[in-house]
């Protein structure tokens, strides 16, 4: 039996090979791993959320072409391809709930009235989006291990194997980029 790694390497080839069929083979290989990723990703995610990780996988595939997908070069090109999928779906379903909130045609009340529990969840993941964007500007390698296991949700280990780097540099590169991106969050509220 060919293993799923493999299996997806395969299929991968097929599809930069020009095979048309080979890319209606790679969704059945690499759903489980995609919802898997979505499930932990969306277990971050605030209580009432609308979206489920099965649309979340769905969306993210659609994105990335569907069944005509495009020559992805490796499995991790693909996995961090299907990581700013899903990354990109969330930011904007964030902005999309920030419209409302912010005049989308709801009536207006006085904050004075109400308790808030703590930051707003669509907030944070915007200016978390905003700093990663600088980031990665700035670090394209540290940016994606951010990608890989704030969005996505995947272990040290996990993101390793996908980009092709030890753990150790994984753990080094997401130490690195959680300070850079907490001060770049701070900064951005002081201005």
């Amino acid at each position: 039996m060919v293993s799923g790694v493999s299996s997806v390497t395969r299929i991968l080839e097929a599809i930069q090979a020009g095979q048309t069929r080979a890319a209606e083979e790679l969704l059945p290989v690499v759903y489980d791993e995609l919802r898997r990723i979505a499930r932990a990703k969306m277990a971050r995610e605030q209580p009432g959320q609308t979206l489920q990780p099965t649309a979340l996988v769905h969306e993210a595939w659609l994105r990335l072409g569907g069944d005509t997908q495009a020559a992805w070069q490796n499995r991790a090109h693909f996995f961090a391809a299907a990581a700013e999928a899903m990354r990109r779906i969330l930011i904007e379903k964030a902005r999309r709930r920030q419209r409302v909130r912010h005049g989308g045609g709801l009536e207006r009340t006085d904050l004075d009235e109400i308790e808030i529990a703590g930051p707003e969840a669509d907030e944070r993941l915007l200016e978390i989006h905003e700093a990663l964007d600088r980031l990665a500007q700035e670090d394209p390698a540290r940016a994606e291990v951010v990608k890989l296991r704030y969005f996505v949700g995947l272990s040290d280990r996990e993101v390793a194997e996908a980009l092709g780097l030890s753990e150790r540099t994984v753990e080094r590169h997401w130490a690195y980029a959680k300070v850079w991106l907490l001060r770049a969050v701070r900064d951005a509220k002081a201005v």
